[in-house]
């Protein structure tokens, strides 16, 4: 490099925080694909909390959101109580607090990246400072309130902040989604609720460009929580009270709303250790100095600082190391695409034998003769050859479901061949899911209408957070109700996902005629079923 380009490299070159955020981002969504396949992922590391705030329903999202799942667990109060949840945002604040914000939160790196956009910007106040406990109200009401009256009261998981607010769920998981064309069909999804989140989502933005992390300053729910951890957190910017001059230098060059070092409002990202003229500050892990001031820590010898630096080397070359794996496994090794492998080979195995079948069927008499005891005879065997398709095994509409049977809820099996010249409604859902919750009833009122000539299965997802049967227990629904509890039963077979509610409606013949993410109605299904009872 000549001298102009070294000279750029030294402006621009990315921090070390800089860095962190990037490798956050990337390691919190190491599912790849998922952006290319547009499904997200549902493995088993989507019960592990990452610290920061990253959308659970994002393609390339490996683990879940605390906030979502504080949520969730908020909302199963009246069932039992989510110690997992609590205990491991308890363990993230008590290790690192609003250290976290500043260092391992994607959401922080957009704002501060929007923020870089050249306009005049809105200084810290009085105003903004009191702006700032705006945040708290969102976690008490939004994050904590709404979720537990809805699942005390309406036995309802009902995320308030990520179903009306966060800017996080509409970026990474709806517009994500929508953005990749194998899911146009989500487009009919969208509603008022999906209209106000965007436009809400284009507000924060835009306020990010003039504010320096307006939503992480105002409205987060996470940061008004790990900032009650501000005087417990092990890591965090302290402050060497031996050569602090009480300036206040550090407190009036910083862009967040603080009183002083350390406060709720710190995000610990270190902006003030260089700042300081007394070399007073340093971001530390317990005694560990993590990041010392040009002018030394007041403890710092050449041991100390050549242990900081091989500490440094030792985790970066860790880190990388857990990231190529992360990278390696879920787009490369990952299990699924070895099961889904599988799974086509069965559907290939299952549609090869019923063209045996068929063929043979259509060859010798003796066939039907040796099974009438089976099949029945006279009208019942007329009537059973009458709903055979030779449609291709698959999920989509024209395409007949691979046979499966299931144990429900109940005791019972539901065996899908055997409702043959029926009309069968597959409902996926989950207890988490408000939407699904409020469409069951509808399925139940049209069971009992329709009894004698439909059949219906509801399969729950194989994300269960709740006690399904407890849950089921007082409702009232006399449908069948079964759990794929690994996802290769009904949800691997209909091409369900964790994207929720979902219909599959199959004719006479086991042909579907219909397969949607989306919710319905009475008027609905009603259409639904004269369209399939016809063809």
């Amino acid at each position: 490099m000549n001298g102009n380009e070294m000279s750029w490299w030294s402006a621009h070159r990315p921090t070390k925080r800089r860095l962190m955020q990037l490798y956050s981002a990337l390691l919190y969504n190491a599912n790849l694909k998922g952006f290319v396949n547009g499904q997200i992922y549902t493995g088993k590391t989507k019960a592990l909390c990452v610290p920061g705030f990253n959308c659970y329903s994002c393609p390339g999202a490996v683990g879940a959101c605390p906030l979502g799942s504080l949520q969730a667990s908020v909302a199963a109060a009246g069932k039992h109580i989510g110690f997992y949840i609590i205990g491991i945002i308890l363990l993230y604040g008590l290790i690192a607090g609003r250290t976290i914000c500043g260092w391992f939160c994607p959401l922080g790196l957009i704002q501060e990246l929007l923020n870089k956009v050249p306009t005049p910007k809105i200084k810290k106040s009085r105003i903004t400072r009191g702006l700032s406990y705006l945040k708290y109200f969102m976690l008490g009401w939004f994050a904590f309130l709404i979720p537990l009256w809805y699942g005390l009261k309406h036995s309802m998981a009902v995320p308030g902040f990520c179903k009306y607010i966060c800017p996080a769920g509409t970026f990474e998981g709806a517009v994500a989604l929508l953005a990749n064309k194998n899911n146009s069909g989500f487009f009919g999804m969208l509603g008022i609720l999906f209209t106000r989140k965007f436009v809400i989502m284009l507000v924060i933005g835009l306020a990010c460009v003039f504010c320096y992390r307006s939503f992480c300053r105002f409205l987060c729910p996470l940061g008004a929580l790990y900032g009650m951890f501000c005087k417990l957190a092990v890591i965090g910017v302290k402050v060497d009270y031996g050569r602090c001059n009480g300036c206040g230098l550090c407190v009036s060059k910083c862009k967040m709303d603080v009183k002083r070092v350390g406060d709720h409002e710190c995000i610990h990202c270190g902006h003030c250790i260089d700042t300081c003229a007394q070399g007073a500050l340093s971001l530390k892990a317990g005694g560990f100095t993590l990041k010392a001031p040009l002018k030394g820590c007041a403890d710092d010898t050449e041991q100390s600082v050549e242990k900081r630096k091989k500490a440094e080397r030792y985790g970066w070359t860790i880190a990388v190391i857990v990231l190529a794996f992360a990278l390696l496994w879920y787009n490369v090794f990952s299990g699924k695409d070895k099961k889904q492998d599988e799974a086509g080979d069965k559907v290939a195995a299952v549609q090869t034998e019923a063209e045996s079948v068929s063929e043979t069927a259509e060859g010798t008499q003796e066939i039907y003769e040796s099974t009438e005891a089976e099949a029945g005879t006279g009208e019942d065997q007329e009537s059973g050859d009458k709903y055979v398709s030779d449609a291709p095994i698959g999920n989509q509409v024209g395409e007949q479901l691979e046979d499966f049977s299931v144990k429900c809820i109940d005791g019972t099996d539901f065996t899908l061949s055997e409702y043959r010249g029926k009309v069968v409604m597959i409902n996926l859902w989950a207890t988490w899911c408000g939407p699904c919750v409020e469409e069951l009833p509808y399925f139940s009122d049209f069971y009992a209408a329709h009894g004698d000539d439909v059949a219906i299965l509801a399969c729950h997802s194989p994300f269960v957070t709740d006690d399904v049967e407890a849950f089921l227990k007082d409702k009232g629904w006399e449908i069948p109700f079964t759990v794929d509890e690994d996802g290769e039963g009904v949800f691997r077979i209909t091409g369900g996902s964790n994207t929720l509610p979902q219909t599959i409606v199959l004719n006479r013949s086991g042909e579907v005629i219909y397969n949607e993410i989306r919710s319905v109605n009475p008027q609905m299904l009603e259409k639904l079923y004269e369209q399939a009872a016809e063809e």
